[in-house]
């Protein structure tokens, strides 16, 4: 699939989500950890310290800061050269890390970069290829880092008729399916076109967790794309956020609902290390609660609480 990968951030208001953080400490000493597959990443942000435990750079069309189109270890996260990492287009990694941390610090990161950038600092474009790459990467190295969870805050909205708007890709399904098979999610973004039919690609892979977003007012925003028989659940998509520098900005989409998701799963799986990847699913979706909008009659919101005092 040749389509580019837009982001799914769209900047506005603050309000914090429930947090995963006061969840049960997993029996073992090995933390859980979070895949989080974006633009790039500012590793020296103060609430990132200690929390990082693997960089990794996959291309298609650029360098990544070693030269070559792959790159592990340290400043791996970063762009080529590193000053565009705080670009408008680059600092959403950064965004959707602080995002994650935010929603459980009871967890580390692998981040992979996923996005190249032009000698004049503009973003390349993401093929399915990336995409694919980089979760293979993850089903490659899960036990290694203990990953628990994939989430991708980016997506393509296909403008294919309705009736076939979510492209074949069966590599990148192939890829999900086997993440799926160890018990590890793809929590994906679907998308803030105001869409309420159709929702981003991969988000619409039915073997994904698809994520919309809801407001502070626990509604369904009105950016956040919808479709009733492909979108998973919903969550809270606003927050104050760490950019990179360590300066703070307010921002909402479905972008940052995908990474309250993941993390508040890799808690309650964390809490409840005995249920299975159905049971989990299952938990999340019998306590969640209702949410709409004006244009949206229904959502799963999910309850984090609820869920962790469930059965």
């Amino acid at each position: 699939m040749n389509k580019k990968l837009i982001t799914a951030l769209v900047a506005i208001s603050l309000i914090a989500p429930v947090s995963a953080n006061a969840a049960l400490r997993s029996s073992t000493d090995i933390t859980p950890t979070l895949a989080v597959l974006d633009t790039a990443l500012d590793t020296t942000v103060p609430e990132f310290s200690g929390k990082i435990v693997q960089e990794v750079c996959i291309l298609e069309w650029t360098t990544c800061p070693n030269g070559k189109a792959f790159m592990e270890g340290p400043g791996a996260s970063l762009t080529n050269p590193a000053k565009f990492v705080s670009n408008k287009t680059f600092n959403h990694g950064t965004q959707m890390v602080s995002a994650a941390v935010k929603s459980n610090s009871n967890m580390n990161i692998v981040f992979i970069r996923i996005a190249g950038n032009t000698l004049s600092g503009d973003r390349q474009i993401s093929s399915e290829k990336t995409v694919y790459n980089a979760l293979n990467w993850v089903l490659a190295n899960a036990a290694k880092y203990n990953i628990k969870a994939v989430s991708m805050s980016q997506g393509h909205h296909n403008l294919m008729p309705l009736a076939e708007y979510c492209p074949n890709t069966p590599t990148t399904k192939a890829a999900i399916i086997n993440l799926k098979n160890l018990g590890i999610p793809t929590f994906f973004a679907v998308g803030n076109t105001r869409d309420y039919k159709r929702i981003d690609w991969p988000s619409c892979i039915p073997e994904s967790i698809a994520i919309a977003a809801v407001d502070q007012y626990n509604e369904i925003a009105i950016y956040s794309n919808a479709d009733s028989s492909r979108t998973d659940f919903y969550a809270l998509g606003n927050m104050s956020l760490s950019l990179p520098g360590g300066s703070v900005t307010n921002a909402a989409g479905t972008s940052v609902a995908t990474q309250v998701a993941a993390a508040q799963w890799i808690a309650l799986s964390t809490a409840k290390p005995t249920l299975t990847y159905d049971q989990l699913v299952s938990l999340i979706d019998k306590t969640s609660t209702v949410t709409s909008s004006a244009k949206v009659a229904f959502g799963k919101l999910i309850n984090f609480m609820g869920a962790l005092n469930g059965q």
